[in-house]
């Protein structure tokens, strides 16, 4: 089957045209073979099932996944005979796919051949991008958070916002792996963005320049007369965690700790771990359990505490993987003050899964949870302490502004404890 290709946003990614060969008689052999499939295993199934070697009984998984087999087929039949013009199956079958992976939740992915090409050869440093942690939901592409200084942050991108299409593609059709994809490019390269902000009727149409911004550094300032430390870390890397290890030592015993995990957030969800356990000495600090995958539990290590500080940690809806984590395990150990919102929800692993025509899954086989059993990706992180949305949205890494009611009620909640 040929395809005419045109390069799209990343100028990387194919647009199909109608196929040359008839998709009537391709169909028909799909179905057929499919059929035949189905009701072979189905044969087999009732004669060996119940005794022999495959365990398939009436109404197991195994016999209800046939049955949806054939409303499947029946479907693509209706299609095909039905619909108001001749369809590309091949399409059709893409976006069930899609469909189907988007179902489970919004990190598992399907990739077409040609995706995932793209996705296996991407650089693995010297990326551009607009600046923005991207995640799924209601079937859109949504911004998590900001990286300051970015293209996006220099046009008001902020958490919440929706991202309806990349390049004239809308996100509900594409998988969150390929919308992460698309974001990435070239230094100097373009990307035009539609975006939905809350509280404005109409969309608004931007090109943003892929740049590689630096992420912002530490954020470090004294409260009370020194007798506070405020840390802002933003992404919690390695590097940013050794950091934050160096200044706790260097505080010493007189000081409290305000942490800000606010519109932080990690890729590595073992750093979110790492660092919890600078303020924990002993107990969990997360597991991480899946159908088939072996449970991790994560368990502080005396060696690697640092202090026992009072302590209160800020949150809100752009603190997203592993600042999730940091935030859990000292919520329930009661080890100090969770203030904010309700983070974002992200703590999973994926496993990728090869196709034997060159496309590949992305899908979560394991999620991390909280000491208490609380899945990180379906409960989130509430506060122990609600306060509303920050005043400042324009968050440049520098100690929050003095109107900021989460920061206060942090300091007011620390002033108050004695030890």
């Amino acid at each position: 089957m040929r395809y005419d290709y045109v390069y799209r946003v990343s100028g990387l990614f194919p647009k199909r045209a109608a196929p040359v060969v008839c998709v009537s008689r391709f169909f028909q052999r799909f179905v057929f073979v499919l059929s035949l499939a189905i009701f072979s295993a189905l044969g087999l199934g009732f004669a060996m099932g119940e005794f022999g070697l495959f365990g398939v009984h009436a109404g197991s998984d195994q016999d209800g996944a046939y049955r949806q087999m054939r409303v499947y087929a029946e479907v693509l039949k209706k299609i095909q005979t039905d619909y108001v013009t001749v369809p590309n199956i091949n399409d059709v079958t893409t976006g069930a796919l899609h469909g189907l992976l988007e179902s489970l939740d919004s990190d598992s992915s399907y990739l077409t051949p040609t995706e995932y090409k793209i996705y296996k050869e991407r650089p693995a440093t010297g990326v551009a991008q607009v600046g923005i942690t991207v995640s799924k939901r209601f079937g859109y592409a949504t911004v998590v958070n900001v990286l300051p200084g970015s293209p996006a942050d220099k046009e008001h991108f902020s958490d919440g916002d929706v991202i309806e299409s990349i390049g004239g593609q809308s996100t509900r059709e594409l998988s969150l792996a390929v919308i992460r994809l698309m974001l990435e490019g070239q230094p100097g390269s373009s990307v035009e963005i539609t975006v939905i902000r809350p509280l404005k009727s109409d969309p608004d149409k931007l090109t943003l320049t892929r740049t590689v911004t630096a992420p912002a550094a530490l954020g470090e300032q004294q409260y009370e007369n020194s007798t506070i430390l405020y840390l802002k870390p933003g992404a919690l890397t390695a590097a940013r965690v050794d950091e934050i290890a160096a200044r706790l030592k260097a505080a010493g015993k007189g000081h409290k700790v305000l942490l800000d995990l606010r519109n932080s957030t990690g890729e590595d969800a073992l750093q979110g771990v790492r660092l919890a356990n600078f303020f924990l000495k002993q107990g969990t600090l997360a597991t991480l359990q899946g159908q088939k995958f072996a449970t991790q539990t994560f368990t502080a290590d005396p060696a690697k505490w640092i202090t026992d500080a009072p302590l209160s940690v800020l949150v809100n809806r752009g603190t997203y993987g592993a600042a999730e984590l940091t935030a859990a395990a000292i919520l329930d150990a009661k080890r100090g003050d969770v203030v904010g919102e309700r983070t974002f929800g992200e703590g999973s692993v994926q496993k990728t899964l090869e196709l034997p025509d060159g496309a590949a899954l992305l899908l979560t086989v394991a999620k991390y949870q909280s000491p208490s059993g609380k899945k990180i990706q379906d409960d989130a992180v509430t506060p122990t302490v609600i306060v509303g949305s920050t005043l400042d949205d324009d968050d440049d890494g520098t100690p929050p502004a003095k109107g900021d009611e989460t920061l206060n009620k942090g300091l007011a909640l620390l002033k108050a404890r004695t030890s």
